[in-house]
């Protein structure tokens, strides 16, 4: 719980991909690709760009903004190959190993979809979200 708040449920992949392939677009797919973020104990800095200031995370502050993430699946559903997309994202006080979002692509052949994945997650990280990381 969360200031007396129940924590955002993490959805069930395995009834996602049983809805996705039930849908009539699955019948032009060859692969599905899930991406599961979760909050890690090293600081995005020390990751991506070496930077360590010898902090670690003991949480995160998570948001994001709907119109944006429903513009970025719209976007990926234009790309070659991709018939299905689903999201999931969290939201509030994340801590450490709780699911930050999921990310579902569907679609014909393997470059296709790991590319749509590649597109999709990095759109959202980089305009759709904000990602707060608390230290100690």
């Amino acid at each position: 719980m969360i200031n007396g708040k129940k924590k955002k449920p993490s959805p069930s992949i395995d009834e996602w991909l049983i809805q996705a392939k039930n849908d009539p677009a699955a019948l032009q797919e060859g692969m599905f690709l899930v991406h599961n973020g979760v909050v890690r104990q090293t600081p995005k800095v020390k990751v991506r760009e070496g930077l360590d200031d010898g902090t670690l995370v003991k949480g995160m502050e998570f948001a994001y903004d709907e119109a944006k993430v429903e513009a970025a699946i719209a976007e990926t559903y234009k790309m070659d190959g991709i018939f299905h997309v689903r999201v999931w994202l969290n939201e509030g006080q994340l801590e450490l190993g709780d699911d930050i979002m999921y990310v579902l692509i569907g679609g014909d052949i393997r470059p296709h979809v790991i590319d749509a994945l590649q597109f999709l997650v990095g759109k959202i990280k980089s305009e759709c979200v904000t990602e707060i990381e608390q230290k100690f």
